[in-house]
């Protein structure tokens, strides 16, 4: 089975990443539904084109129409919905997500699901310092990244399925990990970030430093804005790998503390150079 126009796609959890999903793959053409237990959030998405059709409540009927299901829920959520609905399921269907840690959900969903089912996890890697489907915004998914993170339990078949996925809503990279090494990744490219720019705001209780900051305060605390429970979340399921990093981070903090406590002009300027060198990366990809 692949992307065909005609068929139905429900997103179950229409928060930020769902409504954005939506409203891509709508543009495209695809016949949307959405399940999420905020009556406002259906609300809006229906007012605003954004769905065809939305329940506040599992609706057996919605759910054996669907010949994709995108997950937008927290993470530990995913696994029993799987369990209490997937005998609504049609026969074949595939299943896939945008949830930002893998190893706690992939392997207990796909261990959940019935033979002929696929589950085949994904990571948008985009998003905004703002939540709800009321800011969905399919454009931010272009020129990001896409991480599919199969197992042994997928199909060739279906990981290009989910790899396409990403190229029609307008992914420009589209990379494949285990959920081990996406975790592990994640950990440094997200999770530490979120802590830095969470630390950064934390750490002073000055109310007048919006009178006196540049752009650099405001470019690195711009994550700072946070979704409380659903990161809080996101950090304590993938705790391991995201206190490595911390403490990778610390340890490289000492250095450059004992450098300045040092007067180590020279360190300083290395290791100047080599953050630069290592950011010219990201300016070529852009």
């Amino acid at each position: 089975m692949g992307w065909i126009v005609n068929q139905n796609i429900l997103i179950v959890g229409l928060g930020l990443m769902g409504g954005s999903y939506a409203k891509g793959l709508k543009h495209i053409g695809y016949h949307m539904m959405a399940i999420d237990t905020d009556p406002a959030a259906i609300s809006y998405a229906l007012e605003n084109g954004i769905i065809d059709e939305g329940r506040t409540d599992v609706d057996p009927q919605m759910v054996r129409k669907a010949d994709v299901i995108i997950f937008g829920l927290y993470p530990h959520l995913i696994a029993d919905w799987v369990r209490d609905y997937q005998t609504y399921f049609k026969y074949g269907i595939r299943i896939t997500d945008v949830t930002g840690v893998k190893r706690c959900i992939v392997y207990e969903v796909q261990d959940l699901l019935r033979e002929d089912v696929e589950f085949i996890p994904a990571h948008p890697m985009a998003g905004r310092e703002v939540y709800g489907v009321q800011n969905s915004d399919e454009k931010m998914f272009h020129n990001a990244n896409y991480i599919v993170t199969p197992t042994a339990k997928n199909t060739p078949e279906a990981i290009d399925w989910c790899k396409d996925l990403g190229r029609l809503l307008g992914f420009s990279n589209v990379a494949v990990l285990t959920p081990e090494e996406h975790d592990e990744m994640i950990g440094f490219v997200s999770q530490l970030t979120h802590v830095i720019a969470v630390a950064l705001m934390d750490c002073s209780d000055n109310t007048h430093l919006v009178d006196y900051t540049g752009d650099s305060f405001r470019d690195l605390t711009r994550i700072a804005n946070i979704n409380e429970r659903m990161w809080s979340e996101l950090f304590l399921v993938n705790k391991d790998a995201l206190l490595e990093q911390m403490d990778t981070f610390m340890a490289e903090m000492d250095v450059l503390r004992d450098m300045l406590r040092k007067d180590d002009k020279q360190g300083l300027c290395e290791k100047m150079k080599l953050s630069t060198a290592r950011r010219a990366l990201f300016n070529k990809r852009k």
